[in-house]
């Protein structure tokens, strides 16, 4: 196709997930008050693993030294219902922005590439979700633990709401994108642009700049934060080197 239609084309693809973020923005924000509870867990809860039964329980924190969240500026409560409501609405759309982006490229796939659609809306999605879950329930209450009880015995905490939910989403949002690592080495690998020779020759550089994404992703410059979202990182890489060798064996025995 010529630029302009390229152009008009993502026009539409971009425009109908803008439409249904918009509508889906409605109805979260309704119930912003509902998600933010949810998204004070870290701050009240956190989950633990045991060997016996139950195994996954939620307990309550009774040492943290935080006991509410303030706000310091007169609009910051109503920004922090936009931005969660906002955020919740993007995710509910993610299906769709996955299609519209799906049925961008696909005029230039091969009729056998493209019955991949269902596997890579599913993936796609479901490794955005995981990646959040992960954050919400294991990285983003171990940060916190770690941010307020580091030498932090002669001070007391007081965090306004806004920056709070800055924090949480940004991280939430960052790890949701990171899970997404395995299947873009997948299609990489299906279209030939990488190997796992490559790949494995590549590791080293990886780690590097997993460390650097590491830097860019997380919302706090302190590098325990940055740890904690580059050994993901590292180990969804090594995830996706595995399943590049699986795609590779295939690719040659087809």
């Amino acid at each position: 196709m010529p630029l302009t239609e390229h152009l008009s084309e993502l026009r539409k693809r971009i425009v109908v997930p803008l439409v249904c973020i918009c509508l889906a923005f409605i109805i979260t924000f309704y119930f912003s008050e509902n998600i933010f509870n949810l998204l004070s867990f870290p701050l009240k809860s956190e989950l633990k693993l045991k060997l016996n039964s139950p195994y996954v329980q939620i307990i309550e924190k009774t040492s943290s030294p935080l006991k509410s969240l303030v706000f310091l500026r007169p609009a910051e409560a109503l920004w922090m219902h936009f931005k969660i409501a906002f955020v919740a609405s993007l995710i509910i759309n993610l299906p769709l922005i996955f299609y519209q982006f799906w049925r961008y490229v696909s005029p230039g796939l091969l009729a056998r590439e493209k019955k991949f659609l269902l596997p890579f809306l599913f993936s796609s999605t479901g490794l955005f979700l995981l990646g959040v879950l992960f954050c919400f329930l294991i990285v983003l209450p171990f940060a916190l633990s770690f941010l307020f009880g580091y030498k932090t015995q002669n001070l007391v905490p007081m965090i306004a709401v806004g920056h709070y939910i800055d924090f949480a989403l940004k991280f939430i949002l960052a790890f949701g994108l990171v899970f997404e690592l395995p299947l873009i080495i997948v299609f990489l690998t299906k279209f030939g642009f990488v190997t796992p020779q490559k790949l494995t020759r590549f590791r080293k550089y990886a780690v590097l700049l997993a460390f650097v994404a590491a830097a860019i992703l997380t919302p706090t410059p302190d590098a325990f934060n940055q740890t904690l979202m580059a050994g993901p990182i590292i180990l969804l890489y090594e995830v996706g080197i595995l399943l590049s060798k699986i795609m590779y064996r295939k690719k040659d025995n087809g």
